[in-house]
C-alpha cells in the first residue's frame, strides 16, 4: 500500500463522501434526463468474449472454467458497446446504461483501471443529436451540482454555454499549422511519409517508427487538444476515417466519419459515432486494429463474431460514450478521479 491514509479511514471518508453523494444526485438527474425522454436503462455484461478490439486499450483477461471440464477465455469488457449494439438488433431504439468498465494500463488524474462509462444510443436518428444530449448533460450536472463554471488544472469552462463545434480538419489548420485531410485520400487511405513532413515543417516530433495513427494523436494531443474546450465546451467533430473504426463515413466527404468528441477544460469527456453497420467493412476494420496492436504491443484480442453477425440486423442508429466519473469530476470541482469513486481500486507501491 501507499504511505497515504486509505480511502476507508473514516477522516478520509468524511472528508470524500459529500463529493460522493453529489456523485449521486448527479447520476439520478441524468437518469431521470434520459428516461423523460423514453430512454430505456439496460445493464450489459461485463464478462464478454472480446473486450473491444481499440489498437491502444489494455483489457484485464480471465478464465471461465466449466462445469463440464475445460475453459473458456473470457475478458473484462472495456465498453459496453458491442452489448448495446446487439440490444438495437433485438429491437430496443433508445437505450442507456451505467455501465462498469475496465481498461489495464491506466491510471492517474483521470484515469481507473476501473470506472463508469455512460452510454445511450439512438436508433434512427442522426449523431448531430447527441451533440443536443451532450450539451444537455453538461447543464444538468453544473445544474445539480450548484456549479456555475467547470475548473480543471487553471482551464474554466461555462457549462451552460453552447459548445463550440469544430471539424478536426479545421482545428489542425487552425492549431497545427496543415491541414491532416491532405494526408487522406478519397478512400479513406492514408500517406504516412506526407504527415510525417507536415509534422517537422510544424515544430513536431516524428520518428521512422510512426505510424500515421501516431503522428495524429501526437499532433492531437500536443497542439489541438490543449487549444480546446476552453470558456466553453468543443465538440470536436469529422475524425478522420482511419481514427474512427467504430463509425459510418460522412455523407459529405469521404475522407471523414461520422465521429465526435466532447471536450471540457482541456479533457475529454465523450467519444460518440454515427454507427456503422456495415459487417464486412467492420470485420475489415477491426482486424485493422488488432494488427496495429499486434505490432505496437505484440498481442491481439479476438473479434465478437456475435457482434459482427448483430449487425446484420441493427437498424441506423447513433451512440455515445460518457466517462461519468470525469464529468462528475468537473461538476464538483474535484482534481483527481479516485476522488469521485466510492472505492477506488486498491494501489500499491512499486
Amino acid at each position: 500500500m501507499t504511505d497515504r491514509s486509505p480511502w476507508w479511514a473514516p477522516h478520509v471518508h468524511a472528508d470524500r463522501r459529500p463529493r460522493l453523494l453529489g456523485r449521486g444526485r448527479i447520476k439520478a438527474a441524468i437518469r431521470r434526463f434520459l428516461e423523460d425522454a423514453s430512454f430505456t436503462e439496460v445493464e450489459t455484461a461485463a464478462l464478454q468474449v472480446s473486450p473491444g478490439n481499440e489498437a491502444h486499450l489494455s483489457a484485464f483477461a480471465t478464465q471461465m472454467q466449466r462445469i463440464e471440464g475445460g475453459s473458456q477465455p473470457l475478458y473484462l469488457h472495456t465498453s459496453p458497446e458491442f452489448a448495446c449494439k446487439k440490444l438495437l438488433a433485438a429491437g430496443e431504439t433508445h437505450l442507456f446504461t451505467f455501465a462498469p468498465v475496465y481498461r489495464n494500463r491506466e491510471r492517474g488524474a483521470l484515469h481507473s483501471p476501473e470506472f463508469t462509462m455512460l452510454e445511450w444510443y439512438r436508433a434512427g436518428e442522426s449523431y448531430e443529436r447527441l451533440m443536443a444530449d451532450a450539451s444537455a448533460l453538461l447543464r444538468i450536472a453544473a445544474e445539480t451540482a450548484g456549479a456555475s463554471e467547470f475548473r480543471f488544472r487553471g482551464r474554466t469552462v461555462d457549462p451552460f454555454a453552447e459548445p463550440e463545434r469544430i471539424s478536426v480538419s479545421e482545428a489542425f489548420r487552425r492549431f497545427v499549422g496543415f491541414d491532416i485531410l491532405s494526408t487522406v485520400d478519397e478512400t479513406g487511405a492514408t500517406d504516412r511519409d506526407a504527415l510525417a513532413g507536415a509534422m517537422r515543417e510544424a515544430g513536431l516530433r516524428a520518428t521512422d517508427e510512426d505510424s500515421w495513427s501516431d503522428l495524429f494523436s501526437r499532433a492531437l494531443v500536443e497542439r489541438v487538444e490543449p487549444a480546446i474546450g476552453n470558456g466553453r465546451a468543443t465538440i470536436l467533430d469529422e475524425y478522420p476515417v482511419a481514427e474512427a473504426a467504430l463509425a459510418r463515413r460522412s455523407g459529405r466527404d469521404p475522407r471523414v466519419s461520422e465521429r465526435f468528441e466532447l471536450y471540457a477544460c482541456g479533457v475529454e469527456l465523450a467519444n460518440a459515432f454515427g454507427e456503422l453497420t456495415d459487417a464486412a467493412e467492420q470485420r475489415r476494420r477491426l482486424e485493422a486494429e488488432m494488427d496495429e496492436k499486434q505490432r505496437v504491443y505484440g498481442e491481439r484480442y479476438p473479434l465478437d463474431e456475435d457482434f459482427l453477425a448483430a449487425l446484420a440486423e441493427m437498424p441506423e442508429a447513433s451512440g455515445i460514450a460518457l466517462g461519468f466519473d470525469r464529468l462528475v469530476m468537473l461538476a464538483l470541482g474535484a482534481s483527481r478521479i479516485d476522488d469521485v469513486i466510492w472505492t477506488p481500486v486498491a494501489e500499491f507501491a512499486p
